[in-house]
């Protein structure tokens, strides 16, 4: 893996010894969305995850959901022990999180946030999340992700049939 590749996360990956694999794929067609990374990557979307990063007033809290579904603010909030939380506008995500919609990692943001992983990922071998760049994804054991971003897994994500939106 060349050099240019290493990201805060990946870094931070080889400084702990904790076992990871990259996969990459080409963006240059803008199919950053996660659903296209899975396929682009050869991977099931269920193991494949996105990392959301939403705000109540100035606290930051991080949420690492599979990429087909949709985050349960309810539910996150909760998770995160307030009344209410709203997704970080994208103009803020760089400034706060070192990273780029599209690129945004669970690990080796600027600050250590409080992290919460859908609890669909604790049944799973390894899962995928963004390396912290567009067009790089790694896949690691969801265990390591967690004591890596000191995370804790939760529901967090709206189950078919709930609907109300």
């Amino acid at each position: 893996m060349a050099e240019v590749n290493k990201t805060n996360a990946i870094r931070l990956l080889d400084k702990t010894k904790t076992p990871y694999e990259i996969h990459a794929y080409d963006p240059e067609d803008g199919q950053i969305h996660g659903t296209a990374v899975a396929e682009k990557i050869g991977k099931p979307p269920e193991k494949v995850f996105k990392t959301l990063v939403a705000h109540q007033g100035a606290a930051i809290f991080v949420f690492v959901i599979p990429v087909a579904a949709e985050l349960d603010l309810k539910l996150a909030a909760k998770a995160a022990g307030v009344k209410k939380v709203e997704m970080l506008p994208l103009k803020d995500l760089l400034n706060r999180t070192g990273y780029i919609r599209g690129g945004c990692s669970p690990i080796g943001m600027k600050k250590l946030y409080p992290t919460f992983l859908d609890s669909s990922a604790e049944d799973l071998d390894t899962i995928l999340v963004s390396a912290g760049k567009i067009g790089l994804q790694m896949e690691l054991a969801p265990l390591a992700l967690a004591e890596q971003v000191k995370g804790k897994f939760v529901p967090l994500i709206r189950l078919e049939g709930a609907e109300g939106e």
